[in-house]
């Protein structure tokens, strides 16, 4: 294991750029010489014409033009991935130095506002989780990597994915080369309309498969009786007139046939080539992808079923691809001015579409599944990066049983080392409910996504910000970040209670549910809100839910009193001095005893 992963980034991204400057050296050094070779070139003809000598020296010129140009182009990709690996540790020590947000991936079509917990813990947006831990290139990895945050994994799963993330923690050469390679995958991959294109109906029946080939024939038989009739070969060797002229009819008669074949089929055709077009494309993005991870053996299961999922019937699909892409530019290549010409006595198109069709039904089905091989390696090199920039997390224990969250230096992931502060937060074992007190800007808000943003990365397979976390499988439900709505016409107290029968819903699920709700009945009165907040707390504990409410108002603090050893009261502190509020973020056990209102109002030049 690497001690010091900013150094590592620093020197590969030194390497990087020197190889990029070489490249681009080359770059121009090999434009210099295309033009050099295109004026030698037209320099030889000029000489060649005006000297009377053969103007065929003028292909030399021509040929190291051609070749040039080809090296040249592979010299360009060369460099763009060159570039694209110094963006990519570039994003590393930009994460490392806490010069993230902003940069990334925010992941905003993922979040969903009436979903229990995904704007409560910034899960996704600028600054948020999202963005922090996904290195995700095409949409496949950042949906895959979307739907674990979202959504809890079983325990047998989460165990391979810890497994798989270990292995990957310090394979920095693969994971750059994936993120390399998939980024140019990046906007121009759609792996649902892929998916479905494999999966889709054939569009050639049986009759199909059995009529084209006889059709093929009698083109290829009324084209050699146009080429045998209209030679002057024909003559010479005497071929009765009455052969001749049955060799015409021969060429209308089938002329006629496959013209009506391609007038009935047209429509159908046209129809699988333009979506081949797309398809290849797409996936012709993404068979490097596929090659690089095929040159690998993994040891963790869920890595190697991953790469063997790549296989179909023993054969690559970086393979299976390629052949698709040379179907596509068969395709292509109807376009060309011959292929026009007897495109109606050789069904050119049509006898592609056919085996572009039949590569679908042998191939079709494992598109989606190489798709989702894809998505879930990123989404698990992009928690493996995570794991490596930050070697003192760990990887949670998955408690079996009752609902559990037991942590020992548990931090916000969000936040930088230098920044964190620790609490040891612990549920379960009969104590069912923290009613966390403290004055306002103390932490409270903070320690309830502390303890959210660790369950959801522990749930999805991540590492965790604690030097040690036991948690079992939970849904989890929060009201945190709730706001009125002027449109709906729903003030801020109408939503937090939506939230909170959300939240009560969810306990009827296969899951217990930790919930985490800030300020509780913030919006009402302090009779209505000390007798509703005893209650739900109350209702949630007796349907077997785990959590922490917060508050500032001390009245509050009789929940703990009110569910005996279910319950217990913690609390933050701040110290004025020198007129200065200071706060330390150490969570203590018992009733905060005092309000820094006052104190905030004057530090803003209110006179009280």
């Amino acid at each position: 294991m690497i001690d010091d992963p900013h150094m590592l980034y620093q020197d590969a991204l030194a390497r990087r750029r020197v190889e990029a400057d070489v490249l681009q050296r080359r770059h121009k050094n090999l434009g210099w010489a295309q033009l050099g070779t295109a004026v030698a070139g037209v320099a030889i003809a000029a000489v060649a014409l005006s000297q009377g000598f053969t103007i065929a020296w003028a292909g030399v010129a021509v040929a190291a033009f051609v070749a040039l140009l080809m090296a040249h182009d592979r010299l360009m990709r060369d460099l763009e991935r060159r570039r694209r690996a110094v963006a990519y540790f570039e994003r590393g020590i930009a994460r490392l130095d806490g010069e993230w947000a902003g940069t990334g991936e925010p992941g905003d079509r993922y979040l969903d506002l009436a979903h229990p917990y995904a704007q409560d813990l910034d899960l996704f947006g600028k600054g948020s989780l999202f963005e922090l831990l996904c290195g995700a290139r095409t949409r496949a990895g950042q949906d895959t990597l979307a739907r674990w945050l979202l959504a809890p994994a079983s325990a047998d799963e989460l165990k391979r994915r810890n497994d798989a993330i270990a292995e990957l923690r310090s394979r920095v050469d693969l994971r750059e080369d994936l993120a390399v390679l998939a980024d140019e995958a990046h906007e121009g991959v759609d792996a649902t309309a892929l998916a479905a294109w494999g999966k889709a109906a054939p569009h050639f029946d049986r009759s199909d498969r059995v009529w084209l080939p006889v059709f093929t024939a009698i083109g290829v038989a009324a084209l050699a009786a146009l080429l045998g009739s209209g030679l002057d070969w024909a003559h010479v060797l005497n071929v009765p007139v009455g052969v001749i002229l049955a060799s015409r009819y021969v060429f209308i008669l089938g002329l006629l046939a496959n013209g009506i074949y391609v007038r009935r089929r047209g429509r159908v055709v046209d129809e699988v080539v333009a979506a081949v077009d797309q398809a290849a494309h797409q996936l012709g993005l993404l068979s490097a992808v596929l090659a690089r991870l095929e040159r690998e053996q993994f040891q963790s299961p869920l890595l190697a079923g991953l790469r063997a999922g790549l296989d179909s019937a023993g054969e690559p699909a970086s393979a299976r691809l390629a052949r698709l892409k040379h179907l596509a530019e068969r395709l292509d290549s109807r376009e060309n001015l011959f292929v026009r010409m007897i495109e109606l006595f050789i069904l050119w198109t049509p006898r592609n579409a056919a085996k572009v069709e039949t590569w679908r039904r042998e191939s079709g089905a494992a598109v989606g599944r190489w798709l989702d091989a894809v998505g879930e390696i990123e989404a698990l090199s992009s928690l493996a990066s995570h794991a490596f920039e930050h070697l003192s997390d760990t990887f949670a224990e998955i408690a079996a049983g009752g609902p559990c969250v037991d942590a020992t230096g548990i931090g916000h992931p969000l936040l930088s080392e230098d920044r964190v502060v620790r609490n040891d937060v612990r549920l379960g074992d009969g104590l069912q409910v923290l009613v966390v007190s403290g004055s306002n800007m103390s932490g409270k808000s903070t320690l309830l996504r502390t303890v959210g943003a660790n369950v959801v990365l522990a749930l999805a397979g991540a590492p965790v910000r604690a030097s040690r976390l036991r948690v079992s499988p939970l849904a989890i439900g929060a009201s945190i970040r709730l706001n009125d709505s002027l449109q709906g016409g729903v003030s801020r107290f109408y939503a937090e209670i939506l939230r909170i029968r959300q939240i009560l819903d969810l306990t009827a699920g296969p899951l217990p549910v930790l919930f985490l709700i800030d300020e509780f009945l913030a919006g009402t009165n302090s009779h209505d809100r000390r007798i509703g907040a005893q209650a739900l707390v109350r209702g949630l504990a007796d349907r077997g839910a785990i959590g922490l409410v917060t508050t500032h108002d001390l009245a509050l603090a009789d929940i703990a009193d009110a569910l005996g050893v279910r319950a217990a009261n913690v609390h933050f502190e701040d110290q004025v001095e020198d007129g200065k509020i200071r706060f330390d973020y150490v969570m203590r056990p018992g009733v905060v005893r005092k309000s820094n209102a006052i104190e905030l109002m004057r530090s803003v030049g209110l006179e009280i």
